[in-house]
Parts: structure tokens; C-alpha cells; sequence
């Protein structure tokens, strides 16, 4: 009984350092960078350079769509801005302001009431 238990204790310590030494003498099969393709030297071929032609000038479609989107949007909110001060003003603009028809201040009926 002993000597069983001693053997199942030693047991993994050995494994574990055969494991170690194998591990530590392993040669290194493929260094940094060793992946088959060419080195990434120069400017590349005909074919890459056309391919990245071809996806700068999709980038810069797409970049000047959503500028024209952008610029589209923002004359919409200028008209909106400039419609919400129309309507902010016209009281002053008139004779006939809320504040000269009510003494004591304005009257709630005459205030407009803006819709969402």
C-alpha cells in the first residue's frame, strides 16, 4: 500500500518534467512572420495597386454621400430654425403684441402653441 501511494505521488512530477524538457529542446518550427506569402517589400504588384485604387475610390464615393446626406440635413434644420424664429416673432413685428393686449401681463389664449 505504501509503495502505491508513492508511485501515484511521483507519478505526475515526472510527467510533468519530461514534459519541461521536451518542451525547453523543442526546435522552433516557424519564426515570426514565416507564413508563405512574399515579403511586404516595395510597392507590390499591378494587381495590388489597382485593388487598393479601386477601394480608395469606393471610400471616398461613400465619404461624399453621406456629405451631401449631411449637408442635405443641415439646410432641412436651417430652414426649420429659421421658420421656428418666424413664428417666435411675429408678435414683435406687429403692433398688436400680446403684452399690449392684456394688462398684467400675457394671456394664455393668445400665447401659440407649438406642435411636435
Amino acid at each position: 500500500m505504501l509503495r502505491q501511494s508513492f508511485t501515484k505521488v511521483a507519478r505526475p512530477a515526472v510527467r510533468l518534467s519530461n514534459a519541461r524538457v521536451a518542451f525547453s529542446t523543442s526546435a522552433i518550427r516557424m519564426a515570426e512572420g514565416d507564413l508563405g506569402s512574399t515579403p511586404k517589400t516595395g510597392g507590390g504588384d499591378a494587381f495590388q495597386k489597382r485593388e487598393r485604387a479601386q477601394e480608395d475610390y469606393a471610400i471616398r464615393q461613400r465619404e461624399k454621400e453621406k456629405l451631401l446626406e449631411l449637408k442635405k440635413k443641415l439646410a432641412e434644420q436651417q430652414a426649420h430654425l429659421n421658420k421656428l424664429s418666424e413664428h417666435m416673432y411675429a408678435f414683435t413685428s406687429r403692433n398688436d403684441s400680446p403684452s399690449c393686449l392684456c394688462r398684467g401681463g400675457l394671456s394664455l389664449d393668445l400665447v401659440p402653441k407649438f406642435e411636435k
